[in-house]
């Protein structure tokens, strides 16, 4: 008898790390765009925030240090000092330079935070983002690639459901 004898089927030792990391791929999958945005606007809002925070004087609201200013905001000297030294924006005088970069700071973040007009917000700040990276802080590439990438997601799928946006969208187009 010539035993024809079939070998037993090969077992890749990878098949099963395999299988586990396609499980885990299909979990990661599952994480919803809503909460990965709600992230992304709270987290991108805050910087621009503080940043805008720095910019004014008789107005101050950080919710995680409890400090709180009502007054009637004004730009602080130290502002108009840095846009004229430090920044040096082309074409565009320090004073409105820094007014503009304080109102930006100031009123954008919000509006990204309450998912109201998110994908323009975003867009605006993605402006500020390339303005600071080209001519105020050109080795700042990997903070800013940060909060481009942020901006950019938002801009490229929105808000999510947690916003303002997306009930005023079900409210005004259904």
């Amino acid at each position: 008898m010539s035993g024809n004898t079939a070998s037993p089927p090969r077992v890749s030792l990878l098949a099963a790390p395999l299988r586990g990391l396609a499980r885990l791929n299909t979990l990661f999958a599952r994480i919803p765009h809503s909460l990965i945005a709600l992230l992304g606007r709270f987290s991108v809002a805050a910087v621009f925030w503080l940043s805008g925070q720095t910019k004014v004087e008789g107005f101050a609201i950080d919710l995680v240090q409890g400090t709180f200013t009502l007054g009637w905001p004004r730009l602080a000297d130290s502002a108009v000092f840095l846009f004229e030294h430090e920044y040096a924006l082309p074409l565009i005088p320090p004073l409105w330079a820094a007014t503009l970069a304080a109102l930006a700071e100031h009123a954008l973040p919000v509006l990204i935070l309450l998912g109201l007009a998110t994908r323009l917000s975003a867009l605006g700040l993605l402006g500020m983002t390339l303005v600071i990276q080209v001519f105020v802080y050109p080795d700042a590439y990997p903070t800013h690639g940060v909060w481009a990438t942020v901006l950019l997601y938002l801009i490229a799928r929105g808000p999510g459901v947690v916003s303002l946006d997306h009930w005023l969208a079900r409210r005004w187009l259904a």
